[in-house]
């Protein structure tokens, strides 16, 4: 099933959990020129799911950063890390603001945010 085959009671359901803000920067959804997404946190190439547990509200900008990606290189170790899944884990765990920056707690973290 693909992003745009999701039911819209399923999109409603995301939207309302995540607080109609982007689950991985925290972007509102009104602040941003193009409207938030549905995003599969697993994407479907991978064996993803289109069902409530694996999917996010997204900003654009990191929903098409992120794509079908689920790990990426922790820059301060230079080694593999996943990715953030915001079913899973705690944001504050992983991210801090500073101000209007996010800063990368741990590798999960450093490596979503790069």
């Amino acid at each position: 099933m693909s992003s745009s085959t999701i039911p819209n009671a399923i999109r409603i359901v995301v939207k309302e959990r995540a607080g109609l803000g982007c689950e991985y920067c925290r972007v509102p959804d009104l602040a941003g020129f193009f409207s938030h997404e549905v995003d599969h946190i697993v994407a479907t190439k991978h064996g993803g799911r289109t069902e409530i547990t694996n999917l996010a509200y997204a900003c654009w900008r990191c929903n098409r950063h992120k794509g079908t990606d689920l790990a990426s290189l922790d820059p301060e170790t230079d080694e593999i890390s996943l990715l953030f899944h915001p079913r899973l884990q705690v944001w504050s765990e992983h991210f801090r603001l500073d101000g209007a920056y996010i800063i990368g707690l741990t590798a999960i973290g450093r490596a979503t945010l790069a």
